[in-house]
């Protein structure tokens, strides 16, 4: 199996949280990924906090990467112009190579032109000020990363973790996503269309929570699910319970549940010969029809060109 190359530029004033994600969730793959962090010199990088790192590689490997990540500066270094030494890096990277930004890092992406024209996101605080450096970008700051094929965004801190594991999901499957996510134990998935966390009050009582609900309706997948059953399980009207979903997961219960079902499909898919009615019938989808169309329209394949390219893709441990 080729290794895959994943190279971190670490600017002045990086976060050291967010630059040890891609170590953190590509390093658990040793055998599929190399991860390797440079500067835009090969010198000492200042970090946010009180403290400098040294990196063991200058620019140069950012022309051998398979993918570039950019993870977050702090704000006070933001610029709508790149540095010189900035822009040649990101020059070095070769064509067909796969760019990643996390947070602020798609300021870079976005000065760079690379983002022109493409859906984005960052860190929903500094929206306002990427909107008005960089009109000609799609930005959506209420989710946690947009996939646009060959270039990738996410907001802030944790959901690096998710666009990481998201990445090792589309190049691999869901198995071996999952046990990446068991080694740093956080949670396997959150779909990237999921709200970022902007101020939704918590439930002032627990009891009022969507929580349990959201539980009983996985462990019940297969039964056709209306809005009014998950309602009544609440033990809420229908308008408030709908309301409080939306505020804790940031998405609507319909659109939660097909989402909960594609992804429990795609688990089938990857590791049992169930035929693809049968999986529709356990997850809850009324024909095999409709499992195909909901997959494709998540992932855009087939469910079985899914399991050609992911069944036995699963680590030993």
């Amino acid at each position: 199996m080729t290794v895959h190359r994943v190279v971190v530029l670490a600017l002045d004033g990086v976060y050291p949280f967010e630059l040890g994600i891609p170590s953190r969730v590509f390093g658990a793959l040793p055998d599929r990924y190399e991860v390797l962090t440079c500067s835009v010199d090969g010198e000492p990088v200042v970090t946010n906090s009180d403290f400098s790192i040294t990196v063991e590689h200058g620019p140069g490997v950012l022309a051998t990467a398979d993918t570039v990540l950019l993870p977050p500066f702090d704000v006070s270094r933001l610029s709508r112009e790149l540095p010189a030494r900035v822009s040649d890096a990101l020059a070095s990277v070769r064509p067909g190579a796969r760019i990643v930004s996390i947070c602020t890092g798609a300021f870079v992406l976005a000065a760079a032109g690379l983002l022109d024209g493409r859906p984005a996101t960052t860190h929903w605080a500094v929206a306002d000020v990427f909107r008005s450096w960089y009109p000609e970008v799609a930005l959506d700051p209420e989710v946690l990363f947009v996939d646009d094929g060959d270039v990738l965004t996410s907001a802030g801190a944790a959901s690096g973790v998710d666009v990481c594991l998201h990445l090792v999901r589309r190049d691999h499957g869901t198995a071996v996503a999952n046990h990446v996510a068991r080694a740093c134990v956080v949670p396997p998935w959150r779909e990237g269309g999921q709200a970022q966390y902007i101020e939704y009050p918590l439930p002032p009582d627990p009891a009022s929570s969507t929580s349990a609900t959201r539980q009983w309706a996985l462990e019940n997948l297969r039964e056709p699910l209306t809005l009014a059953d998950l309602a009544g399980h609440a033990r809420m009207s229908l308008r408030t319970f709908a309301r409080r979903f939306n505020e804790e997961v940031g998405t609507s219960p319909g659109r939660w549940l097909i989402q909960q079902r594609v992804a429990r499909a795609r688990h089938l898919l990857e590791t049992t010969d169930l035929a693809v009615d049968d999986i529709a019938g356990r997850v809850g989808f009324a024909t095999g029809t409709s499992l195909r169309e909901h997959l494709h329209a998540a992932i855009g394949v087939s469910p079985i060109a899914y399991r050609r390219t992911f069944r036995g893709a699963a680590p030993a441990s």
